[in-house]
């Protein structure tokens, strides 16, 4: 065998105890990504290893309570009645769960973007970065 024995073996999921729910947080399915990804496009440029999830919420509230619906594969009414400590530990979990995506999927569009304004400016400002 490979040394890729272990990838075959399903995730080990996240569990913790939210709105009086345990929840088993598991990463993306396949399924999920697409609606996952159009919830999380307003919120993309504001995203980074360490997010400050009370600044996403009061900016992006809609977007990041469906984005942790879709990836907590609960209803976004439940999500939106949480209590915000709840929500806050909620996002977190599933941010951590989902690594893998934010720094395969995510980060580097945000690297493409911002290299793409740097050129932008550049190009239209003399001396600009």
């Amino acid at each position: 065998m490979g040394g890729d024995t272990f990838a075959a073996l399903p995730p080990v999921p996240v569990t913790l105890v939210i709105g009086g729910e345990r929840l088993d947080l598991t990463p993306l399915k396949v399924g999920d990504v697409p609606a996952f990804a159009r919830a999380l496009q307003p919120v993309v440029a504001s995203l980074s290893a360490s997010p400050d999830w009370l600044a996403l919420l009061a900016e992006h509230g809609e977007a990041v309570i469906d984005a942790v619906a879709i990836a907590s594969r609960r209803p976004p009414e439940w999500v939106t009645n949480l209590a915000l400590d709840d929500a806050v530990r909620l996002a977190e979990a599933v941010f951590e769960v989902n690594a893998d995506f934010f720094i395969q999927r995510v980060l580097p569009s945000l690297t493409e973007a911002a290299t793409r304004v740097s050129q932008t400016l550049r190009a239209r400002i003399p001396g600009a970065m």
